[in-house]
């Protein structure tokens, strides 16, 4: 019988998403082609196709509640602008202290 592998740590994003609802402005398109933001359902992009389209400051596509379980509802369709944003990176604190969640050390 082998051994049980060890549990996968879950990413700290899916407990946090304060960098998907601490600012409107973060989630702009800026180095996606048109066929990748074609991707993305409507209802997800901002009418100029510029953008992640918003409610308030959080992102349409983030389910959940920040700080407590959150994920991404298109997570492999997902931005660049996204996926550039790490774990524990400047926007990464800024975000989560906006919130009142302690910083990811890296």
């Amino acid at each position: 019988m082998r051994p049980t592998p060890p549990p996968v740590e879950a990413s700290p994003c899916q407990k946090c998403g304060a960098c998907c609802a601490y600012d409107a402005s973060w989630p702009r398109f800026w180095t996606d082609t048109d066929e990748a933001i074609a991707l993305i359902p409507p209802n997800l992009v901002t009418e100029d196709a510029t953008a992640m389209a918003c409610d308030g400051d959080r992102c349409r596509a983030l389910a959940g509640i920040v700080g407590e379980a959150v994920s991404c509802t298109i997570y492999s369709r997902r931005p660049e602008v996204c996926r550039a944003c790490e774990p524990g990176d400047e926007a990464c604190n800024m975000a989560r202290e906006h919130y009142g969640l302690d910083p990811i050390e890296i």
